[in-house]
């Protein structure tokens, strides 16, 4: 009730200096509007003075002169008014979220106290009748930043671990609550660890929606929403509100200040200036400071028509509430690819970087993490330069427990334009995307000087779910920019084969086709060439088509052959002349169901084949 009564006295301090301030401004804009209004009077009554006696057009027209200027005037004096008040909002919206936030802290700390002070009549009580040793107790002031000794993974490995207190926090945030006393009891009653704690408050944020709730003009302090009222107003952030409800709950938290790579950030862009500002926590739990990031954590709600009201909670068993788990309790050798604190302490890492090295880091996103990717390459920037032929080759390696499931996608324009042609050819086909054992590779080959932006997806689904031909929604996992100073080779686009990854390791994912003769991507090949595959299971039919930059498909058609032989199939190929080709296969299940790939699905005697994999081939008399 005391800190509710500050809180009260607070938002009644800021009301009333807005009512201060706009009052002041009126004031000023009407002084200015008058004198204005005076002198232009003063004027056309001199003009008038002075053409009495001309013809009545000349006096019409300086009176229409008269109210084009006068309305001219209040026109920009209510722009002049409007500016001035969006400036004024700004400063005081400043002011008003730093005084927020000293009262949190403030109110914080006295939580705290007060806590810590049960707490220790508690533990005293408890000591006279247990026996043995029992845990660490919680510390009861906040420790120095330093880094974890363990990391998330030791602490939970699968988020359904939190099942029960996901559960408990998706269905509080059904209802509201008139104190934030009775909202932390609810949230964390029945939690049995810190961690179980800052899991039930992340994840009542992360439901809640804050942003989209809907406020009453007249909100008071004491009502359901009023408690959130902070948000209403944009004085309070989810950073501070977290960090509000971890006091309630015996938690030390922090406010961490710093530059993200946000919405709007391309790699290469640098931090000069408070565009890319941000706030994190970071709360003392496990024996350590650990990273929450509530707002990037948070999800839209899957069929949010659906959602309950406030008091009714007869569908919330039917919802799936969606969140980002990455940003609970995230790794410091994670978070600071996204992260960056202008305390270095709060990096939280043994061997703290400079600014300079984190807009080096490659621009990645949380899904990278969260599928286990990281860079084969240490010397992978989020800026990357091409050779004297205009290559470059960024690598990604995948963990073994991935790799028959990740499929990757890629898209390349130029940086500072939303251009992705080249001479009316699209820029995806200068970039070579194959997989080699657990390695994805994209070669970039720039077809002219300049920068590019080369945006990497992925998505982990099964063979089968790949084979439904259902389209894919592939989600960005991280983007470079590519640099090309200067051209010496003539750059030619690859052929105009089925999209995505080139060479064998696909075949074999999808389909247990086992390459015999050519495991790699790029063949070298004379004017006859022989592919063979071994199929590890039954497959129905097989088509492969012939591709070469200025040279009609159909054209090429009868230079191609395939064969299958009980568990070998084998594709021959002739070559009506030197150059670069490329060899799409398509095949089908004999006994599965008929399939439909969106990047290159082809039809043979009424069936629906599959792309299956796609050779670079060079052909030349030498070899």
């Amino acid at each position: 009730m005391k800190h509710r009564q500050e809180e009260d006295d607070l938002y009644r301090k800021f009301s009333k200096h807005r009512e201060e301030e706009n009052r002041r401004i009126r004031e000023e804009i009407q002084d200015e509007w008058e004198r204005e209004l005076e002198r232009l009077t003063n004027r056309f009554q001199q003009e008038m003075q002075i053409k009495k006696r001309r013809p009545d057009s000349e006096l019409g027209a300086l009176t229409l002169r008269h109210q084009q200027e006068r309305a001219d005037l209040e026109k920009n004096m209510t722009l002049r008014r409007d500016k001035k008040k969006e400036s004024l909002t700004r400063k005081m919206l400043e002011h008003e979220r730093a005084a927020t936030a000293a009262l949190v802290e403030k109110q914080s700390h006295e939580m705290m106290e007060l806590i810590q002070e049960r707490r220790s009549e508690y533990m005293a009580e408890s000591s006279l009748y247990l026996d043995g040793e029992e845990a660490p107790p919680y510390p009861a002031r906040a420790p120095p930043p330093q880094p974890p000794l363990v990391s998330k993974f030791h602490i939970y490995t699968d988020p359904m671990e939190f099942s029960d207190v996901d559960k408990i926090a998706i269905s509080v945030a059904q209802e509201d609550q008139k104190t934030f006393t009775d909202l932390v009891r609810q949230l964390v009653g029945r939690c049995a660890t810190d961690v179980e704690k800052a899991r039930t408050i992340f994840r009542w944020i992360t439901v809640k929606n804050l942003n989209n709730i809907q406020f009453d003009d007249n909100l008071r302090g004491d009502s359901p929403l009023g408690l959130l009222r902070g948000i209403k107003h944009g004085t309070e952030s989810y950073h501070v509100l977290f960090k509000r409800l971890c006091s309630y709950a015996g938690l030390h938290c922090v406010v961490i200040k710093g530059y993200s790579k946000s919405a709007g950030y391309q790699p290469g862009v640098r931090f000069e200036d408070n565009r890319f500002r941000n706030s994190w926590n970071a709360v003392y739990v496990a024996g350590a400071w650990r990273f929450v990031q509530c707002n990037w954590g948070a999800r839209h709600l899957v069929n949010a028509k659906d959602a309950p009201k406030p008091g009714n909670r007869g569908k919330s068993d039917s919802l799936r509430y969606e969140y980002d788990d990455h940003y609970f309790l995230t790794d410091p050798r994670e978070f600071i690819y996204e992260f960056y604190p202008l305390q270095p302490d709060w990096q939280l890492l043994k061997t703290p970087i400079t600014l300079h090295d984190f807009e080096e880091l490659p621009f990645v996103r949380s899904l990278f993490f969260r599928y286990g990717l990281y860079f084969s390459d240490p010397n992978t920037k989020a800026v990357m330069f091409t050779d004297s032929t205009g290559a470059a080759t960024m690598r990604i390696a995948m963990p073994a427990h991935m790799q028959s499931s990740l499929i990757f996608h890629y898209n390349l324009k130029f940086y500072d334009t939303e251009g992705d042609g080249f001479d009316g050819v699209s820029l995806k086909r200068f970039v070579m995307q194959s997989v080699v054992g657990n390695i994805v590779s994209f070669r970039v080959h720039a077809p002219c000087s300049g920068a590019f932006l080369l945006d990497i997806f992925a998505n982990a689904v099964t063979p089968r779910e790949y084979l439904t031909g259902e389209p894919m929604k592939f989600k960005s996992v991280c983007k470079f920019k590519i640099c090309c100073a200067e051209l010496q080779t003539v750059m030619v686009p690859l052929p105009d084969c089925a999209s995505g990854e080139w060479g064998p390791t696909k075949a074999t994912r999808l389909f247990g086709l086992v390459p015999i003769t050519h495991q790699e991507a790029l063949v070298f090949a004379g004017r006859e060439l022989e592919i063979q595959f071994r199929m590890s299971r039954p497959l129905a039919d097989f088509m492969a088509t012939l591709h070469k930059n200025g040279v009609d498909e159909k054209r090429l058609s009868k230079y191609v052959h395939q064969n299958a032989s009980d568990d070998i199939v084998s594709f021959y190929i002739t070559f009506p002349e030197e150059g670069q080709y490329g060899l799409d296969i398509y095949t089908r299940e004999r006994n599965g169901p008929t399939a439909i790939h969106q990047n290159g699905s082809t039809e043979k005697e009424k069936h629906l084949l599959t792309h299956c994999c796609k050779y670079l081939i060079n052909s030349s008399k030498r070899n």
